[in-house]
């Protein structure tokens, strides 16, 4: 297996557990021009590789994210002066960037994201996409497309009502205000808050670990299910678990699992 390297991301295996950090730690992991294909191209590659059974997302240096990097809305409309040329542009770069995110979610592994201090605007969008969060006691998150001006357009305002009450989304969105990491937790959108990074990386790896362990197909399948209900109605989903289950059920990890659980073993799972 050859593990691809990249400019802005640092990407790392641990038997079947990747991490994925953001690796402009001078820049506070801002995301710049390059990083916004890197990161479709990274999660499309642990999509793919078949030993890769979940992820953590993290940032290193003092920061997770501080969101996009304010460089890159000098050449947002593209160079044309026709007014609906620059608007089909923006219109086309919006939505590659929203494609580069959404690989995140598209990704069949869990993605863990463990956040650390600051998590602002594309930095929100970003985690948006991941399975779980987790932070640190002085992390903190902010929609803060508003105080420049714009509506966020990358995936927060989509999103995270899925994920918090309505309300809360639409105070965080319109006042820009930090939220801490304890009132994340309170209202649902991080699952736990660690003392710091050190210790924040060590439980979200060993969460990752044990999702690891399990087979992965009936993890695949479980993200598939929850992508799919949140998206769908109840009958939709009771309808295609059905189906899928007619055709992706495993034998041998069934069985293996079963064995395993009368054994009081772990059952060892082909990737």
């Amino acid at each position: 297996m050859t593990v691809p390297s990249f400019e802005t991301l640092d990407l790392q295996l641990d038997g079947h557990v990747a991490t994925v950090c953001l690796n402009r730690p001078d820049k506070a992991n801002s995301m710049n021009a390059a990083m916004w294909p890197e990161l479709q191209a990274c999660f499309e590659w642990l999509d793919a590789e078949p030993a890769v059974r979940a992820v953590v997302l993290t940032g290193n240096g003092n920061h997770f994210c501080a969101g996009i990097d304010l460089a890159m809305f000098g050449g947002l409309h593209g160079e044309s002066s026709e007014p609906a040329r620059r608007a089909e542009h923006l219109r086309r770069t919006i939505l590659g960037m929203q494609e580069n995110l959404t690989a995140i979610e598209r990704c069949r592994k869990p993605v863990l994201a463990a956040i650390h201090r600051t998590c602002i605007g594309g930095g929100v969008d970003l985690v948006c996409c991941a399975d779980m969060r987790y932070a640190t006691e002085d992390a903190y998150f902010s929609i803060r497309e508003i105080d420049i001006g714009m509506t966020a357009d990358v995936g927060t305002l989509q999103r995270l009502p899925k994920l918090i009450a309505d309300g809360v989304v639409r105070e965080l969105a319109y006042t820009g205000r930090n939220m801490d990491a304890e009132e994340a937790r309170e209202v649902g959108f991080v699952n736990r808050v660690y003392e710091d990074r050190e210790t924040l990386l060590r439980e979200v790896t060993a969460i990752a670990h044990n999702i690891a362990a399990k087979s992965p197909l009936a993890v695949r399948g479980s993200k598939e299910m929850l992508l799919y209900s949140r998206d769908h109605p109840v009958a939709a989903g009771l309808n295609y678990i059905a189906t899928w289950n007619a055709g992706m059920l495993s034998q041998a990890d069934l069985q293996a699992g079963l064995q395993a659980q009368m054994e009081k073993q772990q059952a060892v799972y082909e990737d």
